[in-house]
Parts: structure tokens; C-alpha cells; sequence
């Protein structure tokens, strides 16, 4: 199955930097700083202010592909099922029951009676089906998970939607709680994408001014079916960095600070006692990737001594200050089916074995071990030139590794990638959907991981993996996936480096933050003591 997964590299890029102190620029004016004027701790208690340095790049859900916009249109918009906020449990969102076939091909889908978009205009099945075969015919950066899944969609009456999948997808649910399966207004255009437009859905909020870059308002929908949000208003300022939103939630200009604090910040701010710091598992992660077609990283035993001198106590402690934990899969900890593959077989900075491997390799302290390890400099954040030292550092304690860092901004960085230009370089995931598949497939399966540009290919791995998209029982997927991890790391064409964490860091009158497995920021239970 091809898919086009680059767009996920910018999808992670935002939400890493919760850790990273980055930010991904979203096209139209350049960033400005908003106004410092003191408006969110003085101001009214129906009215919550939040500061981030992320941006929203386009607010059509047929184009939308990074972590942040998906945030904004997950309050203002919802699909037929959704996660039950803090849980990873699907519960029913505009739909209110549904079925599926013996072999999970068809899903048929049974609306709410009473839905409406937020300027009053029905909803219907209809408006579903028109949804959905916008973004088949748009074909925007998200539409792969639409098109790689659905062979067609109907609605055999106002109030049911019935989706004909091309094959058994065990998760299809979680695809529908993505913003391309999300039903729009009909003001937005069949066959073009509107990246301006603030029409809107069915959410418990609509958006009622949007100045790109500077400020989102929202107010509370009120024709949104569900329970009313909490807070009647949420503004979003948008910060050039991560310091200058430290100083406005300080200066009490702003109600809460979400993605970017630095380690630094969220570390004094903590340390002060006058905010309330709320930590929450991440299912974003960090990795190395080796060019698997090129010297000197084409042979197994130079990848896999790159993997057993790798430290992750170090790089979590020196680099982001406790803010990440060790990752020894690309499953994320906490995801079913997960095995600590690396750990098993390497160890952690375990340079007696690098050295073992790196002498069968050929290898020796008169004759080193070269390579080239890329990082991007403001991607992700200040902290990527660290990440970088603290590799080089431990790779070159084996005495038989020589490391030169070289850096490209991202733009050229991602170019180069595709072309499989880069030896050793690094990057990072944020998943579109909950599921093993999302952090195996992309990666793994040669069909789908040219993004990537490790060059990886094992035919055993895309028959596992293949096999583990079509199959229903989680028992069974697991342990496909299990096998999966194991030849992972054997091969090492990836090494899992760290899982990040949220923070999240308000005045202490707020309350109600509610994040869940999925890593969305529900504005609507957020509310003021």
C-alpha cells in the first residue's frame, strides 16, 4: 500500500516541541508577536486565553496535515466517532450506533437525529458522503488515510452512511476520528481547498475570528448536539517563541501555555510554585534513521554497534532534562503489542558490544568507523544541536567511531531524506491514528517507507505487516507486530531514541486540562475557579 507519509514528519514536528522548543512555519504572513497588553488573568471567567508557538496552516480539513491545525479542528469540528476524552475508548460522536460485516469491508453508520452545523444548517448523511468524496477528489496532503481505505461511501438515507472498505481495516474506527473524515459545511467548495475558511462543522465551537499567525477566537457553538463546553470563549495567541510566551503567562497576559515550552521553562516554572504543571504521556517519538544503501551503513553489524552505543538515560537527562523518556521500540510505550526489542539486545550505551560488532565489521582504533550524522538546526527546536553532541559523544567513546555533524534546514533536510542522500540522520513521529500500524507500516514496509529515505526493504516484514492490517483479533495483530520489533532489531534500520511528554502550564485558577492517548487539547472542559 503507497502512501505519502512526509506530511507526518511536519504533523510530529509541531507536537514535539512541547520538548524542543520548535515550531512549523504555515505559509501566508511571517510570525508576529501579539500584543503584550494584559487581557487573560484580569479578564472575564468565560474567557480562557492560550498561548502556543505552533501554527495553523489550513483550516480545510482536505489539506490540514499538521498536529496543531488538527487540534483547532478537532473543537471545532467532529466525525462520527471520537476518543472519549482522556481514554483511548472510541465513543459514538455523530453517530450514534453502527455495524460491521463478518470481514470488516462494510460499516454502516447511523447519524444522530438532531445535528446541525455551527450556523444552523442540517446535517445529514448526505453532508458525510459529500465530505468524504471532497477529499478523494482534493487529494490534499491527508488524504491517503481516506483513499488507502475506502473504495467508496453512500448514504442510503438521511441518516445513514454505509463505507465500503478495499480491504479488512481492524482500525478503522480510529481513522475516523481523523480531521479528513470530519463532515464540513457545504459553504466550502467541492473541488477546491479553502485553507481560509472558518466555516466550520458540527464541534462545541465555531471559529469567529482567525488573523493567520496572530490570534484564533472561538466561541462556544450553540447548536452542537453534546454537552456545552465549560468556558463560552477560548482565544489563541500565537508566540514567535517559547520565551516570550514563558514571559506572557508570567505577566498574567495569558491563561495557559501549551506547546513550546523549553525544558528549562516548564523545569522554573514548576520549581516557582505559582502555576499549575500538568504532565501527560506523549505518543511522539524521537529516532535515528541509517541509510540502508549506502556506505558505510549498508552493513547490519556497523547499524546495530550504532544501536548498542546509544545511551537514552544520558540523551533524556543531558538533552531534555527528564522531559522525554527512553524508547526502545517504535512502538511507543504503553501501546499494546510494544517489546523492548533494543533494549533486549543491546542494552543501553553498551560499548563493549559496539566494539565487538564494530571489530567483526572490520573495524578499528586505527582504522575508525566514519560517518555523517545530520540534524536540522530550528525544526525541532534548540535542542537538536544538543541531541546531535550527545550522539557523537557516546558513538565516539567506542574509540572506533569518527563523527562528523553536519546540519540543513528543513525544507533541504526533508529533499535530501527522499533522495536517500544522508548517511545517519535524525527525526521524529507524531501518528495520524492510534494503532501499531501507524508506527510500523510508514516505516517498514517498503512500499510505503520511501519518505524516509532509509532504503529499508525485508519482504518478511511487508508479508507481517500486510497481514497484520487485515486481521480483527488484537491477540493475533500483536503478535505479528511482536515479530515485527524483533526483525526491527536485528536489522536496525531505525534506532528508537526517546518518547516525549506533554506539559501543559496555566494560572492556578484554571482548571479542567483533559488530554488524552491522543494527544489533543480539548478546549471545551477547560474552565476558571
Amino acid at each position: 500500500m503507497s502512501r505519502s507519509k512526509l506530511g507526518l514528519l511536519v504533523v510530529f514536528l509541531v507536537v514535539f516541541s512541547v520538548v524542543a522548543s520548535g515550531c512549523i512555519s504555515g505559509g501566508g504572513s511571517s510570525s508576529t508577536s501579539p500584543s503584550s497588553t494584559p487581557t487573560a488573568t484580569g479578564s472575564e471567567k468565560d474567557t480562557i486565553i492560550i498561548g502556543v508557538t505552533d501554527k495553523v496552516t489550513d483550516l480545510d480539513p482536505a489539506n490540514a496535515y499538521d498536529f496543531y491545525t488538527w487540534e483547532v479542528l478537532n473543537n471545532v469540528m467532529e466525525g462520527l466517532v471520537k476518543y472519549k476524552p482522556g481514554t483511548l475508548e472510541i465513543e459514538p460522536a455523530l453517530a450514534e450506533s453502527w455495524e460491521v460485516n463478518n470481514d470488516s469491508t462494510v460499516w454502516t453508520f447511523h447519524l444522530r437525529k438532531d445535528l446541525k452545523f455551527d450556523d444552523g444548517t442540517p446535517l445529514t448523511a448526505k453532508d458525510v458522503v459529500r465530505s468524504i468524496n471532497r477529499v478523494m477528489t482534493i487529494k490534499g496532503d491527508p488524504s491517503w488515510l481516506v483513499t488507502s481505505f475506502v473504495e467508496k461511501v453512500e448514504a442510503k438515507d438521511d441518516y445513514t452512511v454505509v463505507f465500503y472498505l478495499k480491504h479488512p481495516t481492524a482500525y478503522f474506527l480510529a481513522l475516523l476520528t481523523t480531521p479528513p473524515y470530519f463532515p464540513v459545511s457545504p459553504k466550502y467548495d467541492n473541488d477546491k481547498i479553502d485553507s481560509d475558511a472558518t466555516y466550520g462543522g458540527v464541534g462545541p465551537y465555531k471559529i469567529v475570528k482567525w488573523v493567520r499567525d496572530q490570534e484564533l477566537v472561538l466561541e462556544a457553538n450553540p447548536y452542537y448536539y453534546g454537552e456545552k463546553p465549560k468556558t463560552k470563549k477560548i482565544i489563541i495567541k500565537f508566540y514567535n517563541d517559547a520565551s516570550t510566551m514563558r514571559l506572557a503567562l508570567q505577566n498574567g497576559e495569558i491563561d495557559v501555555a501549551w506547546r513550546t515550552l523549553r525544558p528549562t521553562d516548564i523545569k522554573s516554572l514548576k520549581e516557582s510554585g505559582k502555576f499549575n504543571v500538568i504532565e501527560v504521556p506523549g505518543g511522539f517519538i524521537r529516532y535515528v534513521c541509517l541509510n540502508t544503501k549506502i556506505d558505510p551503513t549498508k552493513e547490519v553489524k556497523v547499524r546495530q554497534a550504532l544501536a548498542a552505543a546509544v545511551d537514552r538515560n544520558e540523551i533524556s537527562k543531558i538533552v531534555y532534562q527528564g522531559t522525554v523518556e527512553p524508547l526502545y521500540s517504535l512502538i511507543p510505550n504503553g501501546m499494546w503489542s510494544h517489546l523492548d526489542v533494543f533494549k533486549e539486545k543491546y542494552g543501553d550505551g553498551n560499548i563493549e558490544l559496539a566494539k565487538k560488532l564494530l571489530s567483526e565489521a572490520g573495524y578499528s582504533e586505527s582504522n575508525p568507523l566514519k560517518i555523517t550524522l545530520w540534524y536540522t538546526p530550528t525544526h525541532y527546536g534548540d535542542t537538536e544541536a544538543s541531541l546531535a553532541q550527545v550522539l557523537k559523544s557516546e558513538w565516539e567513546k567506542t574509540g572506533m567511531i569518527k563523527v562528523t555533524i553536519k546540519s540543513a534546514e528543513w525544507n533541504t533536510y526533508t529533499d535530501y531524506a527522499r533522495k536517500g542522500q544522508m548517511m545517519v540522520y535524525l527525526l521524529g513521529w507524531y501518528p495520524d491514528y492510534l494503532d501499531p500500524d501507524d508506527y510500523t507500516t510508514p516505516f517498514l514496509d517498503s512500499e510505503a517507507n520511501s519518505w524516509a529515505g532509509t532504503g529499508y526493504e525485508n519482504e518478511q516484514v511487508n508479508e507481517l505487516l500486510r497481514k497484520a492490517q487485515t486481521i480483527t483479533d488484537q491477540n493475533e495483530r500483536a503478535k505479528l507486530y511482536e515479530q515485527v520489533q524483533q526483525i526491527l532489531a536485528q536489522d536496525v534500520p531505525y534506532i528508537p531514541l526517546v518518547q516525549g511528554k506533554l506539559f501543559v502550564v496555566t494560572q492556578k485558577n484554571v482548571k479542567g486540562v483533559v488530554i488524552g492517548p491522543d494527544m489533543i487539547f480539548r478546549y471545551s472542559t477547560l474552565y476558571k475557579e
